[in-house]
């Protein structure tokens, strides 16, 4: 049986990366596109079969160890030779039993995407469109890997067992070992035209567009599993899953703590002076601000119920406005005017040094968040 490292031309200390750059390059050389002879075909599919082995750290590792490429996997032991096979590398037997030849039909790659949405999307919630470059079944072969037309034909060297025995002498007397088959590794049959569009692998590469259900009250880095949305596995075995992983768009006038939205309005001195009512755009539509009179900067202003939806709930968070008094710095002549008369009217009050306070942005801060 070749070895797979030579197979693949790496040294056995090779990385993954390593692997993963010899086999593609392999593969571009050998693929029945480029290189259509019954010798390439064959070549193509003992490196597929390496890969598939030394790209699996389990696999390899028990390859390396000389056991079986699928692991020990806890199977079910019927007999001594079976338990000896598992810990040794191929199939020991007594009476010359052999084990189930290897399936095609494997189980698909599980996949990771990342979603990018905006704060008013989160906000109850919404669908997107995603493309996503994924593993399908091929359309030309309908997954059998063979050409149209064309079938598997069963392994003459092993009988479609998918292992080959030798007679071995133990300090357990003689028994018999089963190995994969060198000439089918270990599938049973033969596949002699394989599918030129997949390879003989069972599927293809394409774009696709599938519908996310963005959950309200998502946050950022959070993940979702999509059962069965990821990639098809080889000979058109069953879907991995697929994980969206959400990234939330910075807003330039709003921001989140937990559930609730934030946003600082700034006010001239006479809105803060009398107060005024003022329409602002939130991100689910119009609101109406009150302002009261005598507003100082750094006060809060709680909306009710104009946050984020919770996740996997009803409740909704709060919108928490900060006011910011602006002081005029361009005055008109009359404006100059009538604020050194006020100055002058206001006499009960001069400039003094007061008590330690905090900054603005530290009170703000603490006010936002609850912690004064």
């Amino acid at each position: 049986m070749a070895d797979h490292y030579e197979t693949l031309g790496v040294g056995r200390d090779a990385t993954e990366q390593e692997i993963k750059k010899a086999y593609r390059k392999l593969a571009m050389q050998l693929h029945p596109d480029r290189n259509p002879s019954p010798e390439a075909a064959e070549q193509f599919k003992l490196v597929t079969h390496a890969y598939d082995v030394l790209s699996d750290p389990e696999a390899r590792r028990n390859y390396d160890m000389g056991g079986s490429e699928n692991g020990f996997g806890g199977g079910d032991f019927t007999d001594l030779g079976d338990f000896l096979g598992n810990m040794f590398g191929g199939g020991f037997g007594f009476g010359g039993g052999q084990g189930r030849p290897k399936s095609r039909t494997q189980r698909g790659e599980d996949a990771l995407i990342q979603l990018r949405v905006s704060l008013d999307e989160i906000i109850f919630g919404t669908q997107k469109e995603v493309s996503i470059n994924t593993a399908a079944v091929c359309p030309t072969c309908n997954g059998s890997c063979s050409q149209p037309g064309t079938s598997p034909r069963t392994c003459e060297h092993c009988g479609g067992s998918g292992h080959q025995q030798r007679q071995v002498r133990s300090i357990l007397g003689t028994v018999v070992t089963n190995h994969p088959c060198a000439n089918c590794h270990g599938y049973g049959d033969v596949i002699d035209s394989p599918c030129h569009d997949c390879g003989g692998r069972g599927r293809v590469r394409e774009k696709r567009s599938i519908t996310v259900d963005v959950p309200s009250g998502v946050e950022d880095g959070m993940r979702m599993q999509m059962r069965g949305a990821g990639e098809v596995g080889p000979g058109a075995g069953p879907n991995g899953d697929l994980f969206i992983e959400f990234s939330v768009k910075h807003h330039d006038v709003f921001s989140r703590n937990g559930n609730d939205l934030l946003a600082t309005l700034d006010l001239g001195v006479a809105d803060a002076v009398f107060g005024t009512e003022v329409t602002l755009n939130a991100l689910d539509g119009e609101v109406l601000v009150t302002v009261p009179e005598g507003a100082q900067s750094g006060e809060i202003i709680t909306v009710r119920d104009r946050g984020i939806t919770e996740l996997h709930g009803n409740r909704r968070g709060d919108l928490k406005i900060a006011l910011q008094v602006l002081t005029p710095t361009k005055l008109s002549k009359r404006e100059r005017e009538l604020y050194k008369e006020l100055r002058e009217l206001n006499t009960g009050t001069q400039p003094q040094l007061g008590e330690f306070k905090q900054g603005f942005f530290d009170k703000l801060r603490n006010r936002f968040f609850g912690n004064g």
